[in-house]
C-alpha cells in the first residue's frame, strides 16, 4: 500500500499573510507607483498663486504631461514633451527639495524682464490689462496687492531650464529666489482644482 506523503501545512499567521496580506501588499504597490508615475495630488500650502490657487485647493497632477518616469525614481523612460510657457508645474525647490507649485513663465532661449510684476518675454509684455497677462492666448490673473516684487533685468534662460514664478508676484517665493529649475526635473503637470475648502469638489481647470 502507498502512503501520498502531505505537504507540510504553513503556520496559520504564514497562511494568513500569503492569502490576504501579500495581495494586499501588492495592490498598494502598484497603487503608489501609478500615483508616482501617471498621476497624483497636490494641497496648495500658501498663497503664492492667488488668485489662481488659494491655500488648501486640492489639484489633480498629470505626472506624464512631460514623460513617464520609473515609479519612486527620477529616471525619465519615455520623454513626452516640455513644460511650456504658461503651465502651472510641481516641481522640488533647487533650495531646499520642497515640493512647490508654480507658473513656468520662461523656457530655455527666452529673454526675460520683469517690472513691477509685469513680465515681457523676447521683447513682449505680456500685460493686457490692469493685472492680467497672456501665456499662447491663455489669460493669467495676477495678484499685486503687495508689489511685484523683485524686478528682473534681461535675463536670457540657458537651454534646458525654466523660470518660474508665482501669480501672486509681490508675495511668492519663486525663481527670484532659488535660481532656475531644471526642465527635466518637473515632476508634472497640474490640471485642475478639484476641491477648493469652503466651496467643496469642482473642477477649474488650470
Amino acid at each position: 500500500m502507498n502512503e501520498t506523503t502531505a505537504a507540510p501545512r504553513l503556520p496559520p499567521v504564514l497562511a494568513w499573510l500569503r492569502r490576504e496580506a501579500l495581495p494586499l501588499a501588492v495592490m498598494l504597490l502598484l497603487l503608489f507607483a501609478a500615483r508616482d508615475s501617471l498621476a497624483n495630488h497636490y494641497q496648495v500650502p500658501s498663497g503664492s498663486m492667488q488668485p489662481t490657487l488659494q491655500p488648501g485647493d486640492r489639484v489633480a497632477v498629470d505626472m506624464r504631461a512631460y514623460g513617464l518616469r520609473l515609479p519612486f525614481t527620477n529616471v525619465r523612460l519615455l520623454a513626452n514633451g516640455q513644460p511650456q510657457r504658461g503651465d502651472v508645474a510641481v516641481f522640488d525647490s533647487p533650495a531646499d527639495g520642497t515640493r512647490l507649485i508654480k507658473r513656468v513663465v520662461a523656457i530655455g532661449g527666452d529673454r526675460v524682464a520683469l517690472h513691477a510684476g509685469y513680465l515681457s518675454i523676447n521683447g513682449q509684455p505680456l500685460q493686457q490689462s490692469q493685472a492680467n497677462e497672456a501665456f499662447a492666448g491663455k489669460q493669467v490673473q495676477l495678484d499685486l496687492d503687495e508689489g511685484g516684487g523683485p524686478d528682473i533685468a534681461g535675463m536670457i534662460i540657458p537651454a534646458g531650464k525654466l523660470l518660474v514664478l508665482g501669480d501672486h508676484r509681490g508675495n511668492s517665493f519663486d525663481g527670484r529666489f532659488f535660481g532656475l529649475v531644471d526642465a527635466d526635473a518637473v515632476y508634472g503637470k497640474a490640471l485642475a482644482v478639484y476641491w477648493r475648502r469652503g466651496d467643496g469638489p469642482r473642477w477649474q481647470r488650470l
